[in-house]
């Protein structure tokens, strides 16, 4: 099951930086003390246990982060833009969509808490102070503060299931699941009836979680075996593992060994999950008089066993409100991921290289910083451009338009804004 909405986010740019001086009295010449813009808020999805579905997500088309506050004299600096929280289900998978359709995935929301920056907020600009040195005392240029990022973003909602059902192809399965929830998943008397995973939602009393029937596994399932790759992912993601086993099977205890052997060879912890081992099938006659017998054979091998009836009821109720305990008991724990629990780090940082590339007599500069710079400087006064190529120079952005074959008079663009080469 998986919940599908698109967004789009839209980070806070930065404040502006100001061109200030000190008036005061019996100081005729103060110096330059224009203070800083804040910087934008970021948009930060955040897995929360407390949203279960997109639903309320959807209902907005857009998402802003507010922008940073204008610096102002006496070198104060504008207060930064509060990030923007969005709550999303943990099992959120987050995808940029660019204009021409390609898809980046940004984060995968596995756990309570995790975050994920996916709209970064715009740098705050200068004030004047920043650009005062010992030739050029009284600057006046402040920067504009730079627009935040604006992602098309698609959320994606691979539910997470609080039990996983697992066993060998028809054990029963989806019989138990639609006994005991809504759902209603295609039923057969024969192996992989299930192809895809199937949801629903178990009310025990109070208590309310989310129960998958996970499609047989077969020997080899690690490997890619019959569906098993594919399948033994959703059981990554469920608290608790509940173990079906088919009473009227030849060797009951040796199918569940076959399952546990490929949830070893998997990997990812999954040996490790906590279980509840049950007998399906006891309405069939030769499964309830040997009862007794496989209750012995399990507990040879320390294994502990419950015995229902999926077809008919017998024991599901009981079996249902040990699950609903065992899962309180879990509340705070989280399975672990494949990539681990590390927070995704901030998107798309400035680039600490500088690529030229000419086109058509164009050289178009390709380096976060620079282009930044350039895109929030004010071009139309003559201290704004020459503070610019000052910045370039010492940056060495000069010195790759030049090995580009950039020369003096030459078109340079950089983002937004075009200059000519000094």
């Amino acid at each position: 099951m998986i919940d599908r909405v698109e967004i789009v986010v839209k980070a806070g740019a930065g404040g502006d930086g100001v061109v200030s001086f000190r008036r005061e009295k019996f100081v005729p010449r103060g110096g330059p003390n224009g203070g800083d813009g804040g910087d934008g808020g970021d948009v930060v999805l955040c897995a929360d246990r407390s949203v279960r579905t997109l639903a309320e997500m959807g209902r907005r088309r857009q998402y802003r982060a507010p922008r940073g506050q204008h610096g102002q004299g006496s070198t104060k600096h504008g207060r930064n833009g509060e990030d923007m929280v969005l709550k999303v289900p943990p099992g959120t998978v987050a995808t940029a969509i660019e204009e021409d359709g390609t898809e980046t995935i940004l984060a995968d929301l596995q756990h309570q808490g995790q975050k994920a920056v996916v709209a970064e907020g715009g740098a705050g600009g200068w004030g004047n102070t920043r650009f005062a040195n010992s030739i050029h005392q009284a600057p006046r240029i402040a920067q504009k503060g730079a627009e935040g990022d604006e992602v098309r973003l698609r959320l994606d909602l691979k539910l997470l299931a609080d039990v996983g059902i697992a066993g060998l192809p028809n054990a029963g399965k989806s019989t138990l699941l639609t006994g005991v929830s809504a759902a209603r998943p295609k039923i057969g008397s024969y192996p992989f009836t299930t192809i895809e995973p199937n949801l629903g939602v178990v009310d025990v009393g109070w208590e309310r979680f989310v129960m998958a029937d996970i499609p047989g596994l077969i020997e080899g399932a690690h490997e890619g075996a019959g569906l098993g790759l594919d399948f033994l992912r959703h059981i990554e993601r469920t608290r608790l593992v509940l173990h079906l086993i088919d009473g009227s099977s030849p060797d009951p205890v040796k199918d569940m060994e076959t399952v546990n052997a490929e949830l070893r060879e998997y990997g990812q912890g999954l040996a490790e999950r906590r279980q509840i081992i049950v007998i399906n099938k006891t309405d069939i006659p030769e499964v309830a008089e040997k009862v007794d017998e496989l209750r012995l054979q399990f507990a040879a091998g320390g294994t502990e066993v419950t015995f229902i009836s999926g077809a008919s009821g017998d024991g599901v109720s009981s079996l249902m409100e040990t699950l609903a305990t065992r899962l309180s008991e879990t509340e705070d724990e989280e399975p672990e991921a494949a990539g681990g629990e590390a927070e995704l780090p901030v998107l798309r940082p400035l680039e600490g290289r500088v690529k030229v590339r000419e086109n058509d007599g164009v050289y178009e500069v390709v380096g976060a910083k620079a282009v930044s710079f350039a895109e929030t400087m004010p071009l139309e006064s003559d201290e704004g451009r020459a503070e610019v190529w000052r910045r370039f120079q010492r940056w060495g952005v000069t010195g790759a338009l030049r090995r580009a074959g950039a020369r003096a008079g030459d078109r340079v663009r950089l983002g937004r804004v075009e200059l000519e080469m000094q």
